[in-house]
């Protein structure tokens, strides 16, 4: 999201963006199990979603007890404010930046018994194509992966590159899970690839169903 047009969004702050979303009539559509078997039972997950969706999915798990990677450029910083307002605690690196540390963060998280949500796709895509580094937390720590998304029936979609969403006030919302998925804890190159493939087609799916569901 670094498109200047969305960037006032997180750089208002905390009242302004909770007292519109307040506003925002959310439901759940699909996945509600997901949810219910790995955090909903305070069981350790890695949740996947794109980052064009950030916004309204951060809103709708606010005070939940989650942990959420941010980046650490300029807009990182705007949101790591917003949703710490929220509960999240943060940790910050990306795919791209610091992607070695940001790893090792997400692996103790997810060691300590929490959950971690991510955009894939962060922080500067391309757009809903999951970096593999992320797929290594999940190997590695053992921890489902479980995707989520929402869409509104009416909101702005910024001209940046991941097409931030931002829910028009009163609008109608609609959230959904998939999962859970446990990758292997050995997987080659081609099946890593093949894994990144069929994760990636099911965020996209699962979007396009809240999108038409909203």
């Amino acid at each position: 999201m670094t498109d200047r047009r969305s960037s006032w969004v997180v750089a208002v702050g905390g009242p302004v963006v909770t007292a519109w979303l307040r506003t925002v009539r959310f439901r759940v559509v699909a996945g509600q199990t997901a949810w219910d078997e790995t955090w909903g039972r305070r069981r350790p997950a890695l949740f996947l979603l794109w980052h064009g969706r950030l916004l309204p999915c951060a809103f709708f798990h606010r005070y939940r007890g989650l942990a959420t990677l941010i980046s650490e450029h300029r807009d990182g910083e705007l949101i790591a404010r917003l949703v710490q307002r929220w509960g999240y605690t943060t940790l910050r690196g990306s795919s791209t930046r610091g992607a070695a540390a940001a790893l090792r963060q997400v692996l103790r998280s997810l060691g300590a018994g929490q959950a971690v949500a991510v955009t894939p796709d962060g922080p500067q895509g391309p757009r809903e194509h999951i970096k593999p580094n992320i797929l290594l937390a999940a190997q590695r720590s053992g921890a489902p992966i479980v995707l989520v998304t929402a869409g509104a029936r009416h909101g702005l979609w910024f001209e940046s590159w991941d097409r931030f969403l931002v829910p028009l006030p009163g609008t109608r919302a609609a959230v959904a899970y998939d999962g859970p998925f446990f990758l292997p804890s050995s997987l080659d190159e081609e099946e890593l690839r093949r894994w990144k493939e069929f994760l990636e087609a099911r965020l996209r799916s699962l979007t396009d169903r809240v999108d038409a569901e909203a």
